[in-house]
């Protein structure tokens, strides 16, 4: 498990936002957003960021980044029609891996809502191994650490 301080505790922790609107169908039985859907906010802010900021082709491009770990921690309930502020930065970079530190936020509220982290390693496609990241992600991961 990663030390509590690589955590995004504030909004001010974060180098990349996405506004995420939560949609009627997020909200489970007890009226609340299912925890599964947590997760789905952590990559919409990843996938954006690699795609926007990036210029990662996920279907093109021959060297991508594919998940192989994931955290999140529950501190409050959203719930629908919440607008989820997630945010992220870079926390560790190794060789061929990365990991983003990621918190999600409602309007008014500093503390996030939820907070975790994401692992992603590069891989070539056609041999499915790990490559080392290319130098283009390494600096836009610079930027946002």
């Amino acid at each position: 498990m990663m030390n509590e301080d690589l955590y995004i505790t504030r909004r001010e922790d974060c180098r990349y936002r996405l506004d995420v609107p939560t949609r009627w169908n997020d909200n489970d039985q007890l009226g609340h957003v299912n925890n599964v859907m947590y997760y789905s906010y952590f990559e919409a802010i990843v996938v954006r960021f690699l795609m926007k900021e990036g210029g990662l082709d996920w279907t093109g491009d021959r060297i991508v980044p594919l998940a192989v770990e994931t955290l999140c921690k529950f501190r409050r309930p959203l719930s629908y029609p919440d607008v989820v502020e997630a945010g992220l930065s870079v926390v560790k970079m190794g060789n061929s891996s990365v990991t983003y530190a990621i918190g999600l936020f409602t309007d008014g509220v500093e503390s996030p809502a939820a907070q975790g982290y994401f692992v992603h390693v590069f891989v070539d496609k056609e041999s499915d191994r790990p490559v080392p990241i290319p130098d283009a992600f390494r600096d836009l991961y610079q930027r946002h650490s």
